[in-house]
């Protein structure tokens, strides 16, 4: 009982009341991030590295084909894995101007199936880097990250977490909104 009368009579800010305790419209304003949604933009980045990594990869092996004109089909064959591994990067921004144009990218399953393609295509024609291990190393460490993403996002797919995570989005913009217009 000594605890609630110290704390039933303190309405006042300058007379003491405890300082761990907010006021309702602080209290109000403080809330929790979604931890299931901080965990799906961190694996966002994760797979925009993986994707960013094959990029790289690509762009020296066909730099590496078209200079000892080995095989122009492999240089021409990596400069399309580039441009397909820009548009998985681009897919995990989510901007509203690319899941307008592109709804396959939208769906999570399209998204992994698309990451898994950019990885084969990254770890195409191995035979010719036999000369140039560090080379071969990082195209499989890319690949693999890549296809590693690409499964996850195929599964998480199939389970409809996508769609749990559109649904929790929406929720935060309106809740955002509902603060705003509060203020």
């Amino acid at each position: 009982m000594e605890g609630e009368s110290s704390r039933g009579g303190d309405t006042d800010a300058g007379s003491g009341a405890d300082p761990t305790r907010h006021p309702p419209a602080a209290a109000a304003r403080v809330r929790r991030a979604d931890t299931f949604l901080i965990c799906c933009r961190g694996f966002s980045v994760i797979t925009s590295l993986a994707a960013i990594l094959c990029i790289a990869v690509n762009v020296i092996s066909a730099v590496h084909s078209f200079r000892n004109a080995s095989d122009i089909f492999d240089g021409i064959f990596r400069c399309y894995a580039v441009i397909i591994a820009v548009f998985v990067v681009v897919a995990e921004t989510e901007w509203e101007f690319v899941t307008k144009f592109s709804k396959i990218l939208e769906y999570w399953a399209g998204r992994g199936m698309l990451q898994i393609f950019v990885a084969v295509m990254t770890r195409a024609y191995p035979e010719y880097l036999k000369d140039h291990q560090e080379l071969f190393l990082l195209q499989s460490i890319a690949s693999y990250l890549l296809i590693a993403c690409g499964v996850v996002y195929v599964f998480s797919g199939i389970f409809c977490i996508g769609m749990v995570k559109r649904a929790r989005q929406k929720k935060e913009v309106t809740r955002e909104q509902a603060a705003k217009d509060l203020e």
